[in-house]
């Protein structure tokens, strides 16, 4: 069984503070108990499910939702004080509560109460319901509170935790930063001696082939020395055309 208490003010008597309780077995849908006090007397009815479905048919209103709104009302009372109006008329026992809106208000309830014979009991009842909810919020907190403090703690150690994951982290860091700094110094010596030995390569290459260019030149000189001699030679050599021209004229004469 659940119980929830509220201090509720009604319009006929502002100044007076009332006390509500509502009591419920499954669900508040499935029907509660009201009691009302105002510290001196005290009045307390039930409200079955067919009563409740009945409201909500009478208010076109689907029964979840009607619900809700009960909850709302007699329960949380949520919003603002002057969102809600609670009526009672001590002589008819007749109690109802509206929903102000902005310039409206409509009805979301109202049952009949029976006025209780022994007010004190129902009073006492109620402290003890209040005692016992002071109790119980009081355990909660304290269980609340060391789970915090759990919570705390566990965060205090994550955090612990992470500081030397990040410190472990820049250092490796750090590490392979320099590590990849000697390693790239190391290839770019060993690039600096590549391009050495590439340009005396070259070098030599260049060397060799202008020397195998002066062989050649050399050879191609040797060489049409000697065939200009030969030529000389040869031209030295040959009959000179003067000498022999006449023989020949004489021979054709003879004949």
């Amino acid at each position: 069984m659940e119980k929830k208490i509220s201090r509720i003010c009604l319009a006929s008597e502002p100044d007076i503070i009332h006390f509500l309780q509502v009591t419920w077995e499954k669900t508040l849908g499935s029907g509660f108990v009201i009691t009302l006090t105002d510290g001196q007397s005290a009045w307390t009815g039930t409200v079955c499910e067919s009563a409740i479905s009945q409201e909500a048919d009478d208010m076109a209103m689907e029964k979840e939702k009607y619900v809700d709104e009960l909850r709302k009302a007699l329960l949380s009372g949520a919003g603002p004080a002057t969102k809600y109006k609670f009526n009672f008329s001590k002589e008819s026992c007749h109690f109802s509560f509206e929903k102000n809106l902005k310039d409206v208000s409509f009805r979301l309830g109202s049952f009949n109460l029976e006025k209780v014979g022994s007010p004190a009991e129902v009073i006492r009842e109620l402290i003890c319901d209040c005692l016992d909810t002071i109790a119980e919020n009081h355990a909660r907190n304290e269980h609340l509170q060391k789970e915090n403090e759990r919570l705390l703690r566990d965060w205090n150690d994550v955090q612990g935790r992470f500081e030397k994951c990040v410190s472990a982290k820049e250092a490796l860091e750090a590490d392979l930063y320099q590590r990849f700094i000697l390693v790239l110094n190391e290839k770019k010596a060993k690039i600096r001696s590549l391009h050495k030995l590439l340009s005396e390569a070259q070098e030599r290459e260049n060397m060799e082939h202008e020397r195998e260019t002066a062989t050649c030149s050399e050879m191609t000189a040797d060489r049409a020395t000697v065939y200009d001699e030969s030529t000389d030679e040869e031209a030295e050599s040959l009959p000179d055309p003067s000498v022999s021209a006449p023989g020949l004229t004489l021979h054709y004469l003879g004949c």
